[in-house]
């Protein structure tokens, strides 16, 4: 018992940050289904998920409870999740930084210093070759079947993001944490 405690846990080697607007809907819902795949695929202490938003409004909110709601009917909870606004040291900090949407990544490429540039992208850049569609819509505004429009298009593209991820994983030396940036 008392050697759990004090047990060691692995360093994550990979981060990944999920990005949206106001980081109280579809990224807060990216980085829970992400979290949960992780772990049920034994991955989730070698890779930190997070999300944020391009504008700081809902800072330490928890998410939109339709999202919360939708989440949890697929099993995947994210009510202890707060909002928070991208800071300058992510895009040193995490290895990827997914937009949910063109115009959230454009203002990630506006912030990014350009020696990082290469860590952005669109989440739906990861789904199936033919989806059709290249943004995560905001359902916010929406009726409540956007919030599972938004979980069918994340749960797709998380597929191929694991992809990545375990293509990274098994390139690096295995008792090698991420390098570290200077900012």
């Amino acid at each position: 018992m008392i050697k759990r405690l004090f047990r060691r846990r692995p360093q994550p080697r990979l981060s990944v940050l999920m990005v949206c607007m106001g980081n109280i809907c579809r990224s807060p819902t990216a980085e829970g289904v992400l979290r949960e795949r992780l772990r049920r695929e034994g991955l989730g202490e070698l890779i930190a998920v997070d999300s944020a938003g391009t504008i700081g409004f809902h800072r330490g909110s928890p998410p939109d409870p339709r999202a919360v709601a939708h989440a949890a009917r697929r099993g995947v909870d994210i009510s202890g999740l707060r909002a928070r606004e991208v800071a300058a040291a992510d895009f040193a900090r995490f290895d990827l930084l997914l937009a949910m949407d063109e115009d959230n990544l454009d203002e990630l490429r506006h912030r990014c210093p350009p020696q990082w540039h290469d860590r952005l992208r669109l989440l739906l850049s990861y789904a199936p070759p033919g989806a059709g569609v290249v943004e995560v819509p905001d359902p916010y505004y929406g009726p409540p079947a956007g919030f599972d429009h938004v979980l069918d298009l994340v749960e797709s593209a998380t597929d191929g993001l694991l992809a990545e991820l375990r293509q990274r994983l098994a390139a690096m030396p295995q008792n090698q944490s991420r390098p570290k940036q200077s900012t």
